[in-house]
């Protein structure tokens, strides 16, 4: 059993082929040079303990020291027990607030992506835990039933757009609702659902803090992130080209502006024994869930093997600093050991008494 850590380095080995075709190059240049002035055997008469072998054997090493250089960068690591050990983590259902008003840019870049952001960094920050999510505007909609696979949250996430939902409006509690048939399991111990919205509730048939509060006797823990400002912004109407056309106008032409309603959010998270959390702050609102996540019971969702490695990095290091010290050492002086065994063929130069 083994993996490599970092395969991304194994390019650097195109750094060998690349030293030999250099080192052809570099032979063939000094032995047209070397005819160019004189015959091979004069030139073995002048200088005749001059080897070329040399830097052969050179070439050599410094390929072995590239190699494994980049091996130990990528550091293979070798498996050396199985464990089984137990899954634990807690359920969070993201409740997302995806009508027009979420459009508004009274904070940057507007309420929609600021409220996306911090469910990503949300999903980032996790560890066991499973997370779905629920889009709402007029109607609730669910965009990821609990799942542990975070990319692939993390890519529904980024579908979530006020187009997905036919109605538009705000209904709070249609989404409350929707949020409780995530629970059904009764061996779920705890139950986390985080509304994030500008706390606009326009469902008048619904009242959402008795939804809210018969979700807390529920078992379901309900915190609220509030994004938006009390002075609110208009909601901008983009063309297909990005820029702005217009503002959403009421029906009298004026133009329409959104605020924060931070109150609802508050009372619907006291209704189910949760929490407000101003959104202001993306770091500040995922530390609280991490908090809030870290001091709640665990669920068991079975057990899985894990493997235990170990680097072997250390190995591949060791060996390039010997292949380099040996590269030092290689002289560019023929020696009487290399000439009498002669294994390039170089040629000898003859003794003249």
């Amino acid at each position: 059993m083994y993996e490599l850590d970092k395969p991304i380095y194994l390019y650097l080995l195109l750094l060998v082929p690349i030293l030999w075709i250099l080192l052809a190059y570099i032979l063939r240049y000094r032995r047209k040079k070397a005819e160019s002035f004189a015959s091979s055997r004069l030139m073995l008469s002048l200088v005749p303990y001059k080897s070329t072998s040399a830097l052969v054997w050179k070439t050599i090493m410094v390929s072995c020291a590239i190699v494994c250089l980049t091996l130990a960068l990528v550091n293979p690591r070798i498996g050396t027990k199985i464990e089984k050990v137990k899954m634990q983590g807690s359920d969070v259902v993201f409740v997302l607030d995806i009508s027009l008003s979420m459009k508004a840019e009274d904070i940057a870049p507007n309420r929609l992506s600021r409220a996306k952001q911090v469910i990503s960094r949300t999903i980032d920050a996790l560890g066991g835990d499973r997370v779905g999510i629920i889009v709402y505007a007029g109607s609730a909609y669910p965009l990821l039933p609990i799942t542990s696979d975070y990319s692939a949250a993390k890519m529904f996430l980024s579908t979530a757009e006020p187009g997905m939902v036919s109605s538009q409006g705000t209904s709070i509690a249609e989404a409350i609702i929707l949020a409780q048939k995530y629970f059904d399991d009764p061996t779920v111990k705890n139950k986390l659902v985080v509304v994030i919205s500008d706390g606009e509730d326009h469902d008048e048939d619904l009242d959402v803090a008795s939804i809210a509060k018969a979700a807390g006797e529920a078992g379901i823990k309900i915190y609220t992130v509030g994004v938006g400002t009390p002075a609110g912004g208009p909601i901008p109407l983009r063309g297909p080209d990005g820029f702005i056309k217009s503002y959403k106008q009421d029906t009298k032409g004026e133009v329409v502006v959104t605020k924060a309603d931070m109150a609802t959010l508050s009372s619907i998270a006291a209704a189910a024994g949760g929490e407000y959390i101003d959104g202001s702050s993306t770091q500040n609102v995922v530390e609280k869930i991490q908090d809030i996540l870290g001091k709640s019971e665990k669920n068991e969702y079975g057990t899985t093997e894990i493997i235990e490695y170990k680097d072997r990095y250390q190995w591949f290091a060791g060996a390039a600093l010997l292949f380099l010290i040996l590269e030092v050492l290689i002289g560019y002086r023929r020696s009487r050991l290399g000439s009498r065994y002669n294994i390039f063929g170089e040629e000898k130069a003859i003794d003249e008494d």
